[in-house]
């Protein structure tokens, strides 16, 4: 649901770690071009009435099946544009750091989207080294940079506000 006047998707997005400190990331490719393929974090648009934190929630849940988590600040906020599935997405994220209360081995999906399904390939942890060392596209394509300083120094006593991507 874009907001009022803005055109933007209004997105809310999850850093989720656990207590390794490792980080949860989606594969996703193009519908109809598998090898159009990227990672990402959990998350999505809000729906109706929802609150930001209420839809990070609900994403997660729907796209990992995690439910127990400590929802914390948002981290970082950034507009994005892309072409996907035969049209443009004009998104304005927020960036939510979450830590699971205890180790997921094994995340699975609960409750896709007929897009999601037909977009997502999987999911993996990943740690902050496998993350700088990626060779894959990731987004945002900061995000190891970004992850590293969260590790190294903590949430921003304020959200970050990322320069826009374009693709």
């Amino acid at each position: 649901m874009p907001e009022a006047g803005s055109g933007r998707r209004r997105v809310a997005r999850v850093v989720l770690l656990d207590p390794d400190d490792r980080i949860l990331l989606l594969h996703g490719h193009e519908p109809d071009d598998p090898a159009d393929a990227w990672w990402f974090t959990p998350g999505g648009g809000v729906e109706g009435d929802e609150t930001r934190e209420e839809a990070a929630l609900r994403e997660l849940a729907e796209e990992t099946g995690i439910t127990e988590v400590d929802l914390g600040p948002v981290l970082w906020k950034r507009y994005c544009s892309f072409p996907f599935d035969g049209r443009r997405w004009d998104q304005d994220e927020w960036y939510y750091l979450a830590r699971v209360r205890g180790t997921e081995a094994a995340p699975r999906p609960r409750a896709l989207t007929e897009l999601e399904t037909r977009s997502l390939a999987g999911l993996r942890w990943w740690t902050s080294a496998e993350l700088s060392a990626a060779r894959e596209t990731v987004y945002p394509t900061r995000l190891a940079e970004l992850l590293r300083t969260l590790l190294d120094e903590g949430p921003p006593s304020a959200p970050v506000v990322l320069a826009p991507e374009i693709v």
